[in-house]
């Protein structure tokens, strides 16, 4: 009887993607977590400090606060966008040429810079010059997202989901698409109703999908920092100030690198967490189906 002689040279096919990841993630990584352990003067100058930085991260209130409104907007705008995506991706045309145009449509949010979202909306919400801050002001509504923080949350809001909800539209699009039309010929012989198909063939099929949508979305949220940067500035006073802000203003504004590198490691494991947190709670959701 011969024995089977496996081939491991294909292994070798996969060692430059080891050696481009160890330069693009695992050294920089290594790199913070060395900063968080050091007191750093100068280029040439640190003291080992030990766990003191991540005392003082944990007991910054700062960094309570933009927690809390980190969760607060990434909770929002999944809660929103999600149901919103998969109405959108339902209304979407199927065949012929007005289901490729309204992909491109619907798509074209998803081709624009950050940079440039957040100055199309600084725009879009003056009420001298832009469209929606004009529309607020016609029907009497005092709106200023530059000196009212109500108003300045709600246009992040706003401009994230009109930024993102394509992307949850797109996923939601092309699981519908995968469904096979055996499902809907039978709900047509049942005289299913159209809800009954959504509930009970569209909405199971697209688990998974909506696991990645809201996987990413998360994600994303959780690290915005262009958008509102430009469109507030993290303002008035600290009520668009987001997780990824407040690190920048650490390290770049106040040159904390040791705090700064712990706050990072902080937020990466709290970003971790959460998405292990969604996954395992959703993968749990399916089994107990």
């Amino acid at each position: 009887m011969q024995t089977k002689v496996e081939n491991n040279k294909a292994w070798f096919l996969v060692l430059p993607v080891f050696i481009i990841v160890a330069f693009s993630a695992i050294i920089p990584l290594m790199t913070v977590v060395n900063y968080s352990v050091q007191d750093i003067f100068d280029q040439n100058t640190s003291y080992f400090v030990g766990a003191e930085w991540f005392k003082q991260v944990m007991l910054d209130s700062r960094l309570h606060d933009a927690l809390i409104r980190q969760f607060l907007f990434s909770l929002t705008i999944l809660l929103i966008e999600i149901p919103l995506g998969i109405g959108v991706a339902l209304m979407m045309p199927t065949k012929g040429k007005s289901a490729s145009l309204c992909l491109i449509l619907v798509a074209i949010p998803l081709l624009i810079p950050w940079n440039v979202v957040g100055t199309i909306w600084q725009i879009f919400g003056r009420e001298d010059i832009g469209l929606f801050g004009a529309f607020m002001s016609t029907i009497g509504v005092d709106y200023n997202y530059a000196s009212d923080p109500f108003d300045a949350w709600a246009t992040v809001v706003l401009m994230d989901v009109w930024h993102w909800t394509p992307l949850v539209a797109l996923l939601c699009y092309s699981g519908l698409r995968a469904i096979p039309e055996v499902y809907y010929q039978a709900a047509r012989i049942d005289q299913a109703s159209r809800w009954a198909v959504f509930r009970y063939i569209q909405l199971p099929k697209l688990t998974n999908v909506l696991i990645i949508g809201v996987l990413l979305r998360f994600m994303d949220s959780f690290m915005i920092y262009t958008e509102p940067f430009v469109l507030t500035g993290g303002g008035p006073g600290s009520s668009t100030t987001f997780l990824s802000q407040a690190l920048v203003q650490q390290a770049i504004g106040q040159f904390d690198l040791g705090p700064a590198a712990a706050f990072s490691l902080v937020y990466f494991l709290i970003i971790l967490l959460v998405c292990w947190v969604f996954y395992t709670t959703i993968m749990n959701m399916q089994k107990d189906k």
